[in-house]
């Protein structure tokens, strides 16, 4: 089963993505980022995709390249970074970066917002994604 990692810093969701899916903690893939550039602070982190898929490349994580509209959870591929919470202010987007995954466990989402109880997610029906990027 594929462990949460707890995101550190308030808009830290992309970093806490990556690093569950690399098998790192969150400041490892923090320091990771950092050297290349990205921060937890930048808004290009949960507004656009680029810098998310440049740290997976990183930790040699290869991801479709363009997003695909959620349709269903049944439809999702066993591994996919998923948008939620999205919304527009003024004239750009922004979500919420969580792991989607399917393995022998079944089915789950493992969110990094620090404020949660559980970071391992099985009430799909919460939550709201609107695309997500297969991982592989």
């Amino acid at each position: 089963m594929m462990k949460p990692v707890i995101q550190l810093e308030k808009t830290g969701c992309g970093i806490a993505s990556v690093a569950a899916l690399a098998g790192v903690n969150y400041t490892a893939a923090k320091q990771v980022a950092n050297r290349m550039g990205i921060s937890a602070a930048d808004s290009r982190l949960w507004s656009e995709t680029t810098h998310v898929r440049r740290l997976l490349k990183q930790y040699q994580l290869h991801a479709s390249s363009r997003p695909t509209p959620f349709v269903s959870w049944d439809a999702l591929p066993n591994r996919a970074l998923l948008a939620i919470k999205w919304h527009r202010v003024r004239d750009r987007a922004f979500w919420h970066w969580v792991v989607f995954v399917r393995d022998s466990n079944g089915a789950y989402v493992l969110d990094s917002k620090k404020a949660l109880k559980r970071h391992l997610r099985k009430d799909f029906w919460r939550m709201k994604p609107r695309w997500f990027i297969k991982v592989k």
